[in-house]
Protein backbone atom coordinates (compact mmCIF):
# COMPACT_ATOMS: atom_id res chain seq x y z
CA UNK A 1 0.00 0.00 0.00
CA UNK A 2 1.24 3.49 -0.87
CA UNK A 3 0.96 5.91 2.07
CA UNK A 4 1.34 9.68 2.22
CA UNK A 5 2.43 10.86 5.67
CA UNK A 6 1.30 14.35 6.65
CA UNK A 7 3.23 15.25 9.77
CA UNK A 8 6.58 13.73 10.66
CA UNK A 9 6.92 14.47 14.35
CA UNK A 10 7.23 11.82 17.02
CA UNK A 11 3.95 10.16 16.13
CA UNK A 12 4.58 10.39 12.39
CA UNK A 13 7.95 8.70 12.77
CA UNK A 14 6.42 5.79 14.73
CA UNK A 15 3.68 5.45 12.09
CA UNK A 16 6.38 5.38 9.41
CA UNK A 17 8.30 2.62 11.21
CA UNK A 18 5.23 0.44 11.71
CA UNK A 19 4.05 0.96 8.12
CA UNK A 20 7.47 -0.06 6.80
CA UNK A 21 7.50 -3.14 9.04
CA UNK A 22 4.14 -4.12 7.56
CA UNK A 23 5.61 -3.89 4.03
CA UNK A 24 3.88 -0.65 3.04
CA UNK A 25 5.56 2.10 1.05
CA UNK A 26 5.83 5.71 2.22
CA UNK A 27 5.54 7.60 -1.07
CA UNK A 28 5.74 11.06 0.45
CA UNK A 29 6.20 12.94 3.69
CA UNK A 30 4.79 16.43 4.22
CA UNK A 31 5.85 18.40 7.28
CA UNK A 32 6.50 21.97 8.37
CA UNK A 33 9.99 22.05 6.87
CA UNK A 34 9.18 20.49 3.49
CA UNK A 35 5.84 22.24 3.03
CA UNK A 36 3.35 20.88 0.52
CA UNK A 37 5.98 19.85 -1.99
CA UNK A 38 4.45 16.43 -2.68
CA UNK A 39 3.39 15.72 -6.28
CA UNK A 40 -0.28 14.86 -5.88
CA UNK A 41 -0.28 13.24 -9.31
CA UNK A 42 1.61 10.35 -7.70
CA UNK A 43 -0.29 7.23 -6.70
CA UNK A 44 -1.48 7.28 -3.08
CA UNK A 45 -3.78 4.72 -1.46
CA UNK A 46 -4.26 6.63 1.78
CA UNK A 47 -2.95 9.63 3.72
CA UNK A 48 -2.22 9.55 7.46
CA UNK A 49 -2.38 12.97 9.14
CA UNK A 50 -0.84 13.72 12.54
CA UNK A 51 0.02 17.42 12.66
CA UNK A 52 -1.13 20.41 14.70
CA UNK A 53 -4.55 21.92 15.46
CA UNK A 54 -3.94 24.93 13.21
CA UNK A 55 -3.04 22.77 10.19
CA UNK A 56 -5.32 19.72 10.38
CA UNK A 57 -8.43 21.07 8.64
CA UNK A 58 -6.51 22.39 5.62
CA UNK A 59 -4.52 19.16 5.37
CA UNK A 60 -7.69 17.08 5.32
CA UNK A 61 -9.34 19.32 2.70
CA UNK A 62 -6.24 19.05 0.52
CA UNK A 63 -6.48 15.26 0.54
CA UNK A 64 -10.22 15.30 -0.16
CA UNK A 65 -9.64 17.70 -3.07
CA UNK A 66 -7.19 15.21 -4.58
CA UNK A 67 -9.41 12.16 -4.02
CA UNK A 68 -7.13 10.64 -1.38
CA UNK A 69 -8.74 8.81 1.55
CA UNK A 70 -7.38 10.47 4.68
CA UNK A 71 -7.32 9.53 8.33
CA UNK A 72 -6.45 12.05 11.02
CA UNK A 73 -5.50 11.70 14.67
CA UNK A 74 -4.76 15.36 15.28
CA UNK A 75 -6.62 16.77 18.28
CA UNK A 76 -7.50 20.30 19.37
CA UNK A 77 -9.25 21.40 16.15
CA UNK A 78 -12.66 19.76 16.48
CA UNK A 79 -14.67 22.98 16.41
CA UNK A 80 -14.02 22.80 12.66
CA UNK A 81 -14.85 19.12 12.28
CA UNK A 82 -18.50 19.65 11.34
CA UNK A 83 -17.41 21.88 8.46
CA UNK A 84 -14.81 19.35 7.32
CA UNK A 85 -17.33 16.49 7.55
CA UNK A 86 -19.73 18.43 5.32
CA UNK A 87 -16.94 19.30 2.89
CA UNK A 88 -15.93 15.65 2.61
CA UNK A 89 -19.50 14.51 1.97
CA UNK A 90 -20.09 17.23 -0.62
CA UNK A 91 -16.93 16.18 -2.48
CA UNK A 92 -17.68 12.46 -2.21
CA UNK A 93 -14.46 11.94 -0.27
CA UNK A 94 -13.28 9.65 2.51
CA UNK A 95 -12.34 11.04 5.91
CA UNK A 96 -11.69 8.99 9.04
CA UNK A 97 -11.20 10.71 12.38
CA UNK A 98 -10.31 9.33 15.81
CA UNK A 99 -9.12 11.17 18.88
CA UNK A 100 -7.20 7.99 19.67
CA UNK A 101 -6.46 4.98 17.43
CA UNK A 102 -5.42 2.63 20.24
CA UNK A 103 -7.59 -0.49 20.51
CA UNK A 104 -7.23 -0.38 24.30
CA UNK A 105 -8.38 3.23 24.48
CA UNK A 106 -11.42 2.52 22.32
CA UNK A 107 -12.37 -0.37 24.60
CA UNK A 108 -11.89 2.10 27.46
CA UNK A 109 -14.30 4.52 25.75
CA UNK A 110 -16.96 1.80 25.74
CA UNK A 111 -16.27 0.90 29.38
CA UNK A 112 -16.52 4.58 30.30
CA UNK A 113 -19.92 4.94 28.64
CA UNK A 114 -21.22 1.75 30.24
CA UNK A 115 -20.08 2.84 33.69
CA UNK A 116 -21.68 6.25 33.19
CA UNK A 117 -25.00 4.56 32.38
CA UNK A 118 -24.72 2.54 35.58
CA UNK A 119 -23.87 5.64 37.64
CA UNK A 120 -26.57 7.88 36.17
CA UNK A 121 -29.00 7.04 39.00
CA UNK A 122 -26.45 7.62 41.76
CA UNK A 123 -26.27 11.37 42.21
CA UNK A 124 -24.21 11.21 45.39
CA UNK A 125 -21.08 10.57 43.31
CA UNK A 126 -19.13 13.51 41.92
CA UNK A 127 -17.23 12.85 38.70
CA UNK A 128 -13.90 14.08 37.39
CA UNK A 129 -11.47 13.26 34.61
CA UNK A 130 -7.69 13.47 35.00
CA UNK A 131 -5.43 13.29 31.96
CA UNK A 132 -1.63 13.37 31.85
CA UNK A 133 0.50 13.68 28.71
CA UNK A 134 4.03 14.59 27.65
CA UNK A 135 5.04 18.25 27.81
CA UNK A 136 5.15 18.56 24.00
CA UNK A 137 1.41 18.00 23.66
CA UNK A 138 -0.05 21.30 22.49
CA UNK A 139 -3.74 20.91 23.33
CA UNK A 140 -5.32 20.56 26.76
CA UNK A 141 -7.49 18.78 27.58
CA UNK A 142 -6.54 15.94 25.28
CA UNK A 143 -8.88 14.77 22.55
CA UNK A 144 -9.15 11.45 24.38
CA UNK A 145 -10.25 13.22 27.57
CA UNK A 146 -12.88 15.16 25.62
CA UNK A 147 -14.19 11.93 24.08
CA UNK A 148 -14.40 10.43 27.57
CA UNK A 149 -16.23 13.54 28.81
CA UNK A 150 -18.70 13.29 25.94
CA UNK A 151 -19.38 9.65 26.85
CA UNK A 152 -20.24 10.74 30.39
CA UNK A 153 -22.36 13.72 29.32
CA UNK A 154 -24.39 11.51 26.97
CA UNK A 155 -25.30 9.16 29.83
CA UNK A 156 -25.53 11.34 32.96
CA UNK A 157 -28.18 14.04 32.43
CA UNK A 158 -27.19 16.05 35.53
CA UNK A 159 -23.88 16.93 33.87
CA UNK A 160 -24.31 19.50 31.10
CA UNK A 161 -20.81 20.44 29.94
CA UNK A 162 -17.14 19.79 30.53
CA UNK A 163 -14.83 22.51 31.86
CA UNK A 164 -11.07 22.85 32.27
CA UNK A 165 -10.95 24.29 35.79
CA UNK A 166 -12.51 23.85 39.21
CA UNK A 167 -16.10 25.01 39.44
CA UNK A 168 -18.90 25.34 41.95
CA UNK A 169 -21.48 24.53 39.31
CA UNK A 170 -22.77 21.00 39.94
CA UNK A 171 -23.70 20.67 36.26
CA UNK A 172 -20.04 20.95 35.15
CA UNK A 173 -17.75 17.99 34.55
CA UNK A 174 -14.17 18.95 35.39
CA UNK A 175 -11.21 17.75 33.31
CA UNK A 176 -7.82 18.18 34.97
CA UNK A 177 -4.86 18.28 32.57
CA UNK A 178 -1.28 17.59 33.62
CA UNK A 179 1.87 17.68 31.48
CA UNK A 180 4.91 15.60 32.46
CA UNK A 181 7.98 14.46 30.54
CA UNK A 182 7.96 10.97 29.00
CA UNK A 183 4.23 10.32 29.55
CA UNK A 184 2.50 8.97 26.42
CA UNK A 185 -0.95 9.29 27.98
CA UNK A 186 -2.86 8.41 31.15
CA UNK A 187 -6.61 8.94 31.58
CA UNK A 188 -8.52 8.36 34.81
CA UNK A 189 -12.25 8.63 35.50
CA UNK A 190 -13.17 8.95 39.17
CA UNK A 191 -16.61 8.77 40.78
CA UNK A 192 -16.20 10.12 44.32
CA UNK A 193 -18.57 10.02 47.27
CA UNK A 194 -18.13 10.48 51.01
CA UNK A 195 -18.19 6.69 51.39
CA UNK A 196 -15.98 5.48 48.54
CA UNK A 197 -14.44 6.04 45.12
CA UNK A 198 -14.97 4.14 41.89
CA UNK A 199 -12.18 4.58 39.37
CA UNK A 200 -11.24 3.35 35.91
CA UNK A 201 -7.92 4.16 34.25
CA UNK A 202 -6.09 3.67 30.98
CA UNK A 203 -2.28 3.96 30.88
CA UNK A 204 -0.45 4.04 27.55
CA UNK A 205 3.11 2.68 27.73
CA UNK A 206 4.25 4.09 24.38
CA UNK A 207 3.03 5.71 21.17
CA UNK A 208 3.14 2.37 19.36
CA UNK A 209 -0.42 1.41 20.27
CA UNK A 210 -1.75 4.65 18.78
CA UNK A 211 0.42 4.39 15.66
CA UNK A 212 -0.30 0.69 15.05
CA UNK A 213 -4.02 1.39 15.22
CA UNK A 214 -3.64 4.19 12.68
CA UNK A 215 -1.82 1.90 10.25
CA UNK A 216 -4.46 -0.82 10.67
CA UNK A 217 -7.17 1.73 9.88
CA UNK A 218 -5.14 2.91 6.88
CA UNK A 219 -5.12 -0.68 5.58
CA UNK A 220 -8.90 -0.87 5.95
CA UNK A 221 -9.83 2.58 4.61
CA UNK A 222 -9.28 2.38 0.81
CA UNK A 223 -12.57 1.67 -0.95
CA UNK A 224 -14.66 3.22 1.83
CA UNK A 225 -16.62 6.45 1.40
CA UNK A 226 -17.91 9.16 3.67
CA UNK A 227 -17.09 10.29 7.21
CA UNK A 228 -15.98 7.40 9.40
CA UNK A 229 -14.66 6.64 12.88
CA UNK A 230 -13.46 3.89 15.16
CA UNK A 231 -16.95 2.48 15.70
CA UNK A 232 -17.08 1.77 11.95
CA UNK A 233 -13.67 0.12 11.98
CA UNK A 234 -14.13 -1.93 15.13
CA UNK A 235 -17.84 -2.60 14.47
CA UNK A 236 -18.80 -1.96 18.08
Amino acid sequence: MDILLIGHGKMGKVVESIANNRSHRIVGIINRTSGFSFDFRSHVDVAIEFTTPDAAADNIKLCVDHGIPVLSGTTGWLKQKGTIDSYCLEKGGTFFYASNFSLGVNLFFKLNSQLAKMMSLHGSYEIQIDETHHTQKKDAPSGTAITLAEGILENIPRKKQWVKSETQNAEDLVIHSFREDHTPGTHTITYHSSEDDIQIKHIAHSREGFARGAVLVAEWLPGKRGVLGMDDFLKF
